[in-house]
């Protein structure tokens, strides 16, 4: 080889390649901004005001939370149909326990601290055992998922309207409706707070991991890449908290407020509602499940298994067992999302968590998850939530009948698959 040939300089870089971003990440970041600002043109500036996104913010927490599982599930060439009967019936079952139960038969008193406590973890208790028993139909006796949980979605659904006797439930415990979101809030001091921590403990992570790189002999980005990406994740964080402080308590509620607490609210008394509960639930969730996916053991069986089960079953993975846990973590988080939903409503109703699974598997797959395994991010299930939530949110102020609304997230869905395979034979993925 000639010394011209062997001085070559390295091919230039984009700034995209640089800052190691992921390209199909900045695209649904992309629509997801379209997506604000057309519906923010089309309502006159009303889509994007505080109190539509603080709205927009708590409506999505409930699919969010179990997009999270099923991005497990469709990564291992699975499928859940049951979600949102199984987020029913752990929401029956929790309605009943506060409300009848353990009042009627354990003594405790309405307003009992340990009520919402209680009936929270029998809650999830539940969602654990019917995700276990149905991991258990599809890994150990063969049934596909598909009927498993498209049995379960009839089967459960019907179970929560037996245990309520077709009845609503409610009123619930006032600590257990704090995880609905606007009856359960930080205030605007508290939200600071929460923000500036999550600022330092995602910049902490960030540059650890670099250390981590430097000290294996791994290629880093360059210093000044790693500050521009911990300059946009700052600015993220506090913005949005500071779009959340920025939607004021309306006067008439902070006026019965004190009142009830015998007061006089002074003149020219203002708050902010802040930063909700349950988007602080679903933050920790996506930690959770961000950690198991990267670094735990069961993270790295679950991608082995979809991207080959085969070979994973001949490498000492055990792929029965694995399904019955990726399958209870999903009723794990569809009870989580029971609490958030039931919360958000102050009762539970028989309709709750209808359709739910559909929008749940949207998510996943908008968010980057393969059909046909291996493939998925928790962020990104997340995020294609909340841009299936835009959508409906958006045309429901424009007035679009729900119908036509179901049509155009079917058509999304669609679009979003097709971008995806698409996407992936460019990158040779496929």
């Amino acid at each position: 080889m000639s010394d011209t040939a062997s001085a070559s300089p390295l091919p230039k870089r984009s700034l995209i390649q640089t800052l190691e971003i992921d390209t199909r990440l900045l695209g649904m970041v992309g629509a997801f901004a379209v997506v604000c600002i057309v519906f923010n043109v089309i309502t006159g500036g009303q889509f994007l005001t505080p109190r539509n996104i603080f709205n927009l913010t708590i409506q999505t927490v409930s699919v969010a939370i179990m997009a999270t599982g099923m991005v497990f599930v469709i990564v291992t060439r699975h499928i859940d149909l049951s979600v949102g009967s199984i987020l029913a019936t752990c929401s029956a079952v929790m309605a009943v326990v506060q409300t009848r139960f353990l009042p009627d038969t354990l003594g405790l008193g309405l307003g009992n601290p340990l009520i919402p406590w209680v009936a929270i973890l029998i809650g999830i208790a539940v969602g654990a055992l019917i995700g276990a028993f149905h991991g258990y139909l599809v890994g150990y006796l063969g049934i596909p998922a598909f009927i498993v949980t498209l049995g379960g979605l009839l089967v459960w659904r019907n179970v929560a309207w037996y245990i309520t006797s077709g009845q609503t439930i409610g009123p619930l415990d006032p600590t257990f409706l704090t995880f609905g979101g606007i009856g359960g809030t930080l205030g605007a001091t508290w939200s600071w707070i929460v923000a500036a921590l999550a600022v330092a403990a995602t910049v902490a992570a960030q540059w650890s991991a670099r250390r981590n790189k430097l000290a294996h002999e791994q290629p880093v980005k360059p210093a000044w890449a790693e500050l521009a990406m911990s300059g946009v994740t700052a600015l993220v964080i506090f913005g949005f908290v500071a779009i959340l402080n920025a939607y004021d308590v309306p006067s008439r509620v902070l006026e019965r407020a004190f009142q009830a607490r015998g007061e006089t609210m002074p003149e020219g008394y203002t708050a902010a509602y802040g930063l909700p509960i349950s988007v602080l639930l679903l933050i920790a969730i996506a930690v959770v499940m961000t950690i198991i996916a990267t670094r735990t053991r069961l993270g790295r069986y679950i991608f082995a298994t979809g991207g080959n089960p085969d070979a994973a079953e001949l490498s000492g993975i055990n792929t029965r067992l694995l399904t019955v846990k990726i399958f209870m973590i999903m009723g794990i988080l569809c009870a989580l999302s029971a609490v958030v939903a039931s919360a958000r409503l102050s009762f539970h109703s028989n309709d709750i968590g209808t359709l739910d699974e559909l929008r749940v598997i949207a998510a996943a797959v908008i968010g980057g998850t393969a059909l046909s395994g291996g493939l998925g991010t928790i962020h990104g299930a997340i995020l294609g939530a909340l841009i299936m939530q835009s959508l409906q949110s958006g045309m429901a102020m424009v007035g679009v009948d729900a119908p036509f609304q179901n049509i155009v997230v079917g058509v999304v869905l669609v679009l979003a698959v097709l971008v995806d395979i698409l996407y992936r034979k460019r990158t040779g993925e496929l």
